[in-house]
């Protein structure tokens, strides 16, 4: 399991495990190209994503279908940032402070006044309570195996090697 870390404002004592089981490699690299998406395109992050770990696959909402060098340029990205080799932790922090830092747009009310926030080196930050790497070195080669656009919705899928 990756760092655990809470900021000076909570309580030390306080335990954030994660609480949904992902493929830890995977999951990261989610993390990964949602940032790569949202700073290439402008979109939102993946408004639905399956994440397993032989492959996975992820929808974003853009106005055209990525060309193909926009893809190979995604894949180049993402494999980018995994060698950059940077941690990947987690922060506990009130809502409102998160808030200066991520989209809570679609966080639920019930999600509570403490947030656990996963950074994966300055790259992205994002409200979470999946599992981790620790580092990305630790994930191999992403790889944009096949997609699809129908109606303002494009599907990646990927896998990791």
């Amino acid at each position: 399991m990756f760092t655990e870390k809470v900021i000076n404002s909570m309580n030390e004592n306080q335990i954030n495990e994660a609480k949904k089981s992902y493929h830890e490699p995977m999951h990261t690299t989610e993390h990964i190209l949602n940032q790569t998406m949202v700073r290439m395109f402008g979109c939102s992050r993946s408004v639905n994503a399956h994440i397993e770990r032989k492959k996975s696959k992820c929808d974003y909402f853009l106005p055209q279908a990525p060309t193909e060098e926009q893809i190979r340029e995604i894949q180049r990205k993402v494999n980018e940032v995994i060698q950059m080799q940077l941690p990947v932790f987690a922060e506990l922090m009130p809502r409102e402070e998160a808030a200066g830092l991520v989209d809570l747009t679609r966080l639920s009310e019930e999600a509570g006044d403490t947030l656990r926030i996963v950074r994966v080196g300055d790259y992205d930050a994002c409200a979470c309570i999946g599992q981790h790497v620790n580092n990305t070195s630790e994930i191999g080669v992403f790889e944009i195996i096949s997609h699809d656009f129908n109606a303002g919705r494009w599907r990646v899928r990927f896998k990791l090697r």
